[in-house]
């Protein structure tokens, strides 16, 4: 948003109800929907869409879900890749032994599994705070990871341990090609999102900020607290286990338990933290900053010729991660979405800042 706002404010209340208030905000948002359904898919690639889109789109499922315990509720969370696990493995087996199920049902399904699998692991966060319910959460990342690699019947059986996806079928349209995937995704992503949104503007968003800002006061308005929380582990977990149902059946087109280690769990974190914790924008950029990144390292040194192989420019990686995440959480701890805020209000009010 570029443009200056004045004289483009919401005119009546039902306006300023919008989610997205300002026509002219409404005519970029269209624009922008516009280009990622139709332009995308013809100008990119099938790498760039298998390898860098459909995860960045899943991932930045699982960041909103984070976001949403985390950066909303105020609470402590390490354990998303095991809730992602939950939602993958769930899936698998419905879609293997109940094949009549339409397969985005079995999504949801394994979507609710997680989210039950929430709300039991939550039940510390009634009487834990801060690193003591993340120290609980991260139990469950580490039973997940026990429970899924030990009972073969997640699995099937399968002597490997690791199974293949099937290409599946949604609305009689075989997904099995990466422009298939990006539209599946892209419409799930697309109904998250907007559920998230309105979500965050609902009575429930609010209980679950002003648990965040001051649980005490809010207790004091009235707001019960244990049920707020469990209900912000749950709804998180849910879009947790939808995202690690798609990383299976959409990009891995593989089902293990270590596609779901704590690796992936920090690696969401830092996607909310550089991103911005609390707004569901910024899991958006922190999932495209996380993702790009590598690529934009190793183009780095292979543009410049740096004599520097594979294996060095995966511990720059891990360095980089950590110097950005020490200063965000020091320095900016309201993550690129405060800085681009920042920038906005500059531009803005360009030229009566000049000198400032």
């Amino acid at each position: 948003m570029l443009y200056r706002i004045a004289r483009r404010l919401p005119s009546s209340h039902s306006d300023s109800l919008r989610i997205i208030a300002r026509k002219e905000d409404r005519a970029i948002a269209l624009v922008a929907g516009l280009f990622i359904l139709l332009v995308v898919p013809a100008i990119a690639g099938d790498y760039v869409l298998s390898a860098l889109l459909i995860p960045f789109l899943i991932l930045s499922i699982a960041a909103i879900g984070l976001n949403l315990v985390m950066g909303y509720a105020g609470q402590a969370s390490l354990g998303t890749g095991g809730f992602m696990a939950v939602g993958a493995y769930t899936s698998y087996k419905l879609a293997t032994n109940i094949p009549e199920i339409p397969i985005v049902l079995d999504f949801f399904l394994g979507g609710l599994a997680a989210a039950l699998a929430g709300i039991l692991f939550g039940l510390p966060s009634l009487r834990l705070k801060a690193f003591y319910l993340a120290i609980s959460t991260l139990a469950f990342q580490f039973f997940a990871e026990w429970l899924f690699s030990k009972v073969s019947w997640f699995w099937n059986d399968n002597a490997s341990g690791v199974v293949s996806i099937p290409a599946f079928d949604v609305l009689g349209i075989t997904i099995e090609g990466p422009r298939q995937s990006y539209y599946l995704v892209c419409a799930i992503v697309a109904i998250m999102t907007l559920a998230a949104v309105n979500l965050m503007r609902s009575h429930v968003g609010r209980r679950w900020m002003a648990i965040r800002d001051n649980e005490t006061a809010a207790r004091l308005m009235g707001i019960s607290v244990p049920a707020a929380k469990l209900q912000a582990f749950a709804i998180s977990s849910f879009y947790c286990g939808v995202a690690g149902a798609l990383w299976s059946f959409v990009y891995l087109k593989t089902l293990g338990v270590s596609s779901y280690s704590i690796d992936i769990s920090f690696k969401i974190i830092f996607m909310i933290v550089i991103g911005g914790m609390g707004t569901i924008l910024g899991s958006f950029i922190g999932a495209a900053f996380v993702l790009l990144m590598p690529v934009v390292l190793n183009a780095v040194t292979v543009a410049l010729s740096l004599p520097i192989d594979t294996g060095s420019v995966s511990s720059l990686e891990q360095i980089f991660f950590g110097v950005l995440v020490i200063y965000f959480v020091l320095v900016e701890p309201r993550g690129i979405m405060h800085l681009l805020g920042k920038l906005h209000k500059k531009l803005v009010s360009w030229p009566l800042n000049i000198g400032r």
